[in-house]
C-alpha cells in the first residue's frame, strides 16, 4: 500500500464518494460538502484566535459536527447500509449558546456591517459561508435528497455566528459597525 497522498483518480474531473461511486467534481453534493469543509477551515482559524476557552470548546464541538455532516454528504446515497445519522444535539447546544450570548448584548436597533475587529469580521465570513452551505443543501434536496437535520443545524449556525460576532465585539471592546442606509 502506498503512503502517497495523491491517487491520480481525480485527474479527469471526478471524485469518489464513500461507498465507491464516482461523481463529477462540480456535482451539487460536492459543492455542499466542499462548502462545509471550507466553513470548517475558517472555523478552525477562528478557534485559533485569542478567544476564551469556553467558546473555543464550543467551536470545537461545532467543528466535529461539521465534519460529521460532510461525511454524511460524502457518502454514496445508493448505499443504504452506509447511511449515517446526524446528531442534532449540537443544534440545541448552539441555540442555548445564542440565548446566553444575546442576554449579554444590547438590543439590535440597526443593521450591522462586518468589521470592527478581525475576529468579528471572521465571524461574518463564517456566517456567509454557512448560508452558502445551507443553499447547497437546499439544491441537493430539490434533487430528491433531504438532510433536514443538517439543514436546520446550518440555519441555526449562521445565526450563531452573527450573535457570536456581536458578543466577541463586545468582549474585545470593539465598536459595532452600523449600516447608515441608502443616501
Amino acid at each position: 500500500m502506498s503512503n502517497k497522498i495523491y491517487t491520480k483518480t481525480g485527474d479527469k474531473g471526478t471524485t469518489g464518494l464513500f461507498g465507491g461511486a464516482r461523481v463529477s467534481k462540480d456535482d451539487v453534493r460536492l459543492e455542499a460538502y466542499g462548502t462545509i469543509d471550507e466553513l470548517n477551515s475558517f472555523l478552525g482559524y477562528l478557534k485559533d484566535q485569542a478567544i476564551n476557552d469556553e467558546i473555543a470548546q464550543e467551536l470545537y464541538q461545532v467543528q466535529n459536527s461539521l465534519f460529521n455532516a460532510g461525511s454524511i454528504l460524502a457518502t454514496d446515497p445508493n448505499k443504504p447500509e452506509m447511511k449515517m445519522d446526524f446528531d442534532s444535539a449540537i443544534t440545541v447546544i448552539i441555540e442555548a449558546s445564542i440565548d446566553n450570548m444575546q442576554a449579554d448584548l444590547p438590543a439590535l436597533t440597526n443593521f450591522i456591517l462586518p468589521g470592527g475587529h478581525p475576529v468579528v469580521s471572521l465571524c461574518h465570513i463564517l456566517r456567509t459561508v454557512t448560508r452558502r452551505a445551507e443553499r447547497r443543501l437546499v439544491t441537493l434536496s430539490k434533487l430528491g435528497e433531504s438532510h433536514n437535520d443538517i439543514s436546520i443545524f446550518l440555519n441555526r449556525l449562521s445565526d450563531y455566528f452573527f450573535v457570536l460576532s456581536r458578543y466577541l465585539c463586545k468582549q474585545l471592546g470593539a465598536k459595532e459597525v452600523l449600516w447608515r442606509g441608502l443616501s
